[in-house]
């Protein structure tokens, strides 16, 4: 397994702080690392409310880069509570596929971290809509 991925997998863990912010908010029992385009690493946790204004791990992460001006993907590792990678769900895919949908096929996605199981977003979202306009 390449460096990248354990420098990936220490800068979530390093984010990885699941507790209540409120009654209605709990944050960090997901965390996210993005490696960009320049290399940078990038991490996001997850923000759980008590409707639908809280955010995946992985889009605040992206969130992150965007504000610093980048816009490419490389790499992806979630981590949950426990310390284990975890597969994007569909709206951070979503998310993915719109900001490169000329590239999005090759952003690797760690699935399993203890066995350096790595997928291509492509394998992941085959048939993605954006590919029909």
């Amino acid at each position: 397994m390449d460096n990248i991925w354990n420098e990936l997998y220490n800068a979530a863990k390093a984010v990885l702080n699941p507790r209540a912010v409120s009654k209605f908010v709990e944050a960090g029992g997901v965390a996210a690392a993005i490696e960009s385009g320049s290399g940078k690493i990038y991490t996001g946790v997850c923000v759980d409310t008590a409707c639908t204004l809280g955010i995946c791990a992985e889009r605040n992460a992206i969130f992150h880069m965007l504000t610093d001006g980048e816009d490419t993907i490389r790499r992806v590792i979630a981590i949950s509570s426990k310390g284990e990678a975890m597969a994007p769900c569909g709206a951070c895919r979503e998310l993915m596929v719109q900001l490169n949908p000329e590239g999005y096929r090759e952003i690797e996605i760690m699935l399993d971290y203890q066995r350096g199981r790595v997928v291509k977003l492509g394998e992941l979202t085959p048939d993605w809509w954006v590919e029909r306009r």
